[in-house]
């Protein structure tokens, strides 16, 4: 009841639907259809009773098992080409009858409406707080650049005064369908509009009417849709592949909700997701991060942060999360749902941890990018050692490659982090187009972390330099596999690197064999083989909490 109002919901459901057969009673998600309505109108604060108004069996008795009461619906008003004004009117007329009373405000919801809201309901009858108000529809924002024909001198013509992109023409609304509501003295069998009508405007998510496959298709996608949630940084120390990787993942998860978690004293990680506007919070540390995890309350939290600790993880599980991490060695695997670690192919006998190149996340420019064809000719040498650079290997490398005599084209790309120091040689900056780069070059040098595998998709001769030990466990960068891998780079003098890089010019069957090598290896379905894994394990997750709620 609502300011001394009893409210009625009747939910009109026929059993005759031709363009989805019995869509009322399939299953959407793992529930019927009808259910949906049922449930969000048993929710409301407000709401005295529901009823459904059918003429088939089958769905009756679906809405009773979800503890809905039903009307049957006479077979004069179950007809294709009956109104939806004269079926509620029989049904308020039946259950006043029944009731021995009457209702102050009828609410049409429909069955078809499935991803309404309780809150939106409440809200829409939070409107008959004005009692200048007879009826409240539901709308939609629908603006668009529309046009007109005009039959009788056979043209079209616009409907509107000027272009202008959509957020700045007048509002302009489509009804919804999912949800009316009138005051009793408005409802008759020709009508449910009374003469003051206000509108509730829904989410195009709560707007959508099952009519055809294609609606269900959607319907479907935004009932599995997740919230996840991606902590994740670059700083100097680190770089700013951990964060590339994290941006490759959300430009995938188009059906869910992405924020990622960022903390706030590295400025690099936040400059790079603001530039691909994604929704992202600052952190000041890992207490900041459970209380902003338990805000947004995600279906799955994504660590990319390396090693993570046994505490931190369990106190995810503990809230209920789907844990996935990425290139962890810490204790915190332990409690992960999943890890991945495409850089090390060690063997720790964990289920949870899948290691090895299947699992890394190809950047989506390199997918379309040519392969390289090794010629005779050495006539570009690409130098890139990532987003920071601590050890400042790109001077290093460019100075053994200039030592060895080389003196044609030498590209060098600085990543975010990496200080200008070059003065004589032409530098690109945080590159957008990196697969375009590499394969214009001949030879690459580069670090022996992420950038690896990208090389690798292209089939470009490349010398790597490790920036710390652990890099120096990235067991793909190595002879096998088409790399030259020189290990430690601050080890290394310009002479060692200078002398390697001129064999490999010289030697044309050594880089025909890196390419070949190179180009026998799969790394464009990385993502692909994370998703099945996760897709799995998380099902399995779902029907333990389901178990687990059943139970209790």
């Amino acid at each position: 009841m609502f300011n001394n109002n009893k409210i009625l919901v009747v939910i009109p459901a026929r059993g005759g639907s031709k363009g989805i057969p019995r869509k009322n009673i399939r299953l959407l998600g793992e529930k019927p259809l009808i259910s949906y309505a049922i449930n969000t109108a048993k929710s409301s604060q407000y709401v005295d009773d529901v009823v459904i108004t059918t003429e088939d069996p089958a769905i009756a008795t679906m809405a009773e098992k979800f503890g809905c009461s039903t009307l049957k619906r006479p077979v004069e008003l179950s007809g294709d080409e009956v109104p939806l004004d004269p079926v509620i009117y029989d049904a308020v007329i039946q259950k006043e009858k029944q009731a021995f009373d009457e209702y102050d405000l009828i609410v049409t919801l429909q069955p078809t409406s499935p991803l309404l809201k309780t809150a939106t309901l409440d809200a829409a009858i939070e409107k008959f707080r004005d009692f200048d108000v007879h009826t409240v529809v539901s709308v939609v924002d629908d603006r668009h650049l529309r046009w007109g024909y005009d039959e009788a001198n056979q043209r079209y013509f616009p409907l509107y005064r000027e272009r202008v992109n959509r957020q700045y023409l007048p509002k302009s609304y489509k009804e919804t369908g999912s949800l009316l509501i009138t005051r009793r003295g408005y409802l008759t069998e020709e009508s449910r509009f009374g003469e003051n009508i206000d509108i509730i405007e829904t989410s195009t998510e709560e707007s959508i009417d099952i009519d055809t496959y294609q609606d269900w298709w959607i319907a479907e996608n935004y009932l599995n849709k997740r919230k996840i949630a991606i902590v994740v940084n670059a700083y100097d120390e680190i770089g700013t592949g951990h964060i590339y990787r994290c941006l490759s993942i959300a430009s995938k998860l188009v059906f869910d909700d992405v924020v990622f978690i960022l903390n706030k004293e590295h400025q690099l990680g936040i400059d790079i997701v603001k530039s691909y506007n994604y929704p992202y919070i600052v952190h000041d540390d890992k207490d900041e991060i459970y209380e902003t995890l338990n805000k947004i309350n995600p279906h799955i939290v994504i660590n990319d942060i390396l090693d993570t600790s046994l505490e931190y993880i369990t106190k995810l599980k503990e809230a209920g999360y789907f844990v996935i991490n990425f290139e962890d060695l810490g204790e915190g695997i332990q409690a992960a749902d999943l890890v991945f670690d495409a850089l090390y192919e060690h063997n720790l006998d964990i289920p949870n941890v899948h290691v090895g190149r299947e699992y890394y996340i190809l950047k989506d420019e390199f997918f379309f990018q040519n392969r390289k064809i090794i010629t005779n000719d050495i006539n570009n040498v690409l130098i890139t050692f990532g987003g920071t650079d601590p050890n400042n290997l790109t001077e290093k490398a460019l100075q053994a490659v200039i030592h060895s005599g080389y003196d044609k084209t030498i590209t060098v790309i600085l990543g975010m982090g990496y200080p200008n120091i070059f003065n004589n040689i032409i530098i690109y900056e945080n590159v957008n187009n990196m697969s375009e780069h590499m394969f214009k070059a001949d030879i690459i040098l580069t670090s022996a972390g992420r950038t690896m595998y990208e090389v690798c998709s292209i089939g470009v001769p490349c010398i790597c330099l490790c920036q710390n030990e652990r890099e120096q466990t990235h067991v793909f960068g190595n002879h096998q596999n088409g790399f030259m891998n020189l290990g430690l780079g601050r080890d290394l003098s310009i002479e060692d690197i200078s002398k390697e890089f001129g064999n490999l010019v010289e030697d044309y069957d050594l880089r025909t064999y890196m390419n070949q090598r190179m180009l026998s290896i799969d790394l464009r379905h990385g993502f692909e083989n994370i998703q099945l894994i996760i897709k799995t394990a998380y099902s399995q997750f779902e029907r333990r909490n389901d178990n687990n709620e059943y139970l209790q």
